[in-house]
């Protein structure tokens, strides 16, 4: 694994206890010299971790649409800065570029890439890793949506195994590298399309 895509919140106004390990995201990344693909923000957590990876001595790919680089004021110290027009093509360059993601809080946006980007691998069109971070319990609830249609019988179990959930960021960056999920199949994910027999 050569970088991670980091999909995370934008916005100021958070709680400053979720700076620190969005900073400690950005320095681990450098440390270990894997680049990190992002948002290309300088603001929230997006900023936080770009500024700690560059103050490390990281390699940053910030990709922008050109509004949003107007408005969230684009980090220009990225070693590389994309900026594109739509948001789909942001997306699109961001999977493409990661060899894993990482996952930590954030609002629409962070929730909109997280389950693009995992039933991107559950239809496998790509066979990427995932990790939440899941920063002072922050996806608590996201988790028990997930395990509640587990219960359901509306989401493969397996599902358990694709995406890694971890409150310190150095395991969840380490699950990413052992790639639990990678030898699930098509049919460990997807359930049949033929109804089951009453």
């Amino acid at each position: 694994m050569q970088s991670v895509t980091v999909y995370c919140a934008s916005s100021p106004s958070i709680d400053p206890h979720f700076v620190e390990t969005a900073r400690a995201v950005g320095r681990l990344l450098a440390e270990r010299e894997l680049t990190l693909v992002y948002g290309g923000g300088s603001t929230g957590l997006m900023g936080e971790i770009a500024r700690s990876c560059a103050d490390a001595g990281g390699s940053i790919l910030g990709v922008i649409t050109h509004h949003l680089a107007d408005l969230e004021v684009a980090f220009e110290r990225c070693t590389e800065l994309i900026r594109v027009d739509t948001m789909r093509e942001r997306k699109r360059i961001m999977t493409e570029r990661g060899d894993g993601f990482l996952v930590l809080p954030g609002g629409l946006g962070t929730y909109e890439e997280f389950f693009e980007t995992l039933v991107g691998r559950v239809l496998a069109e790509h066979d990427k890793p995932l990790a939440i971070v899941n920063d002072h319990g922050y996806f608590d609830p996201l988790v028990s949506m997930i395990e509640h249609g587990i219960e359901q019988k509306f989401i493969r179990p397996a599902m358990r195994t694709l995406v890694t959930v971890e409150s310190d960021p150095i395991a969840a960056l380490d699950a990413l590298l052992a790639d639990r999920g990678h030898e699930l199949t098509q049919s460990d994910l997807i359930p049949p399309l033929t109804p089951p027999n009453h």
